[in-house]
């Protein structure tokens, strides 16, 4: 199941840093253990970033407005079976069985097309910069990010160390180019709302 999160540190002051990096993995076994990319827990997030990188592409499509509302009214529910789950917990059939049921109400074929859904949505609104509401690429919003973090005189050393390696080393990674130029259109139309059903707690 689909994990994405380039190396997040949550912990930042930095609002909407989660969800704008996505770099994404897919693993079938683990798919009720979809969470959202920002409502990833900063510990989970360093644990991953530290992890050897085997990747399987995301699969870009042409998003729907229907598929997108759909992601607005399925992630709260969505959340609220998944922030139940343990990190690194073993798959389970019941827990499945409810977030197949709360995509199919919302429109999706099941729990892997409401994924692949939101992992487009996603990475599509990791490159929008959060000030301006416009899409400028990932690279553009990281490096801000990146200048924000070394222009921080409040956040301690070792935090601030660690964040700046993280975000250097995903610099050398770039996310994926959105192929599907009409979804920037999409996600900028819903900005706010995914914003704010995406965002860090």
């Amino acid at each position: 199941m689909r994990d994405f999160i380039r190396p997040v540190i949550a912990a930042l002051s930095i609002a909407f840093l989660a969800g704008s990096f996505a770099a994404m993995s897919s693993s079938g076994a683990n798919a009720q253990a979809k969470q959202a990319p920002a409502k990833q827990k900063a510990p989970v997030a360093a644990k991953q970033a530290t992890l050897p990188a085997v990747e399987t592409p995301m699969k870009q499509m042409a998003l729907t407005e229907q598929q997108v509302q759909g992601v607005l009214t399925a992630q709260k529910e969505m959340n609220a079976i998944t922030d139940k789950i343990p990190a690194n917990a073993k798959p389970n059939p019941k827990v499945t069985a409810q977030l197949d049921a709360v995509a199919k109400k919302n429109g999706f074929a099941g729990t892997d097309e409401y994924n692949n859904v939101l992992d487009n949505v996603s990475m599509v609104l990791g490159g929008f910069d959060p000030k301006t509401k416009k899409y400028v690429g990932d690279e553009a919003v990281l490096r801000s990010q990146l200048a924000a973090v070394q222009a921080d005189m409040k956040m301690p050393a070792k935090e601030k160390k660690e964040a700046l390696d993280d975000m250097n080393a995903a610099l050398k990674t770039p996310a994926p180019t959105v192929e599907n130029k009409g979804n920037i259109d999409l996600v900028e139309k819903y900005y706010d709302k995914l914003s704010e059903a995406l965002s860090v707690d």
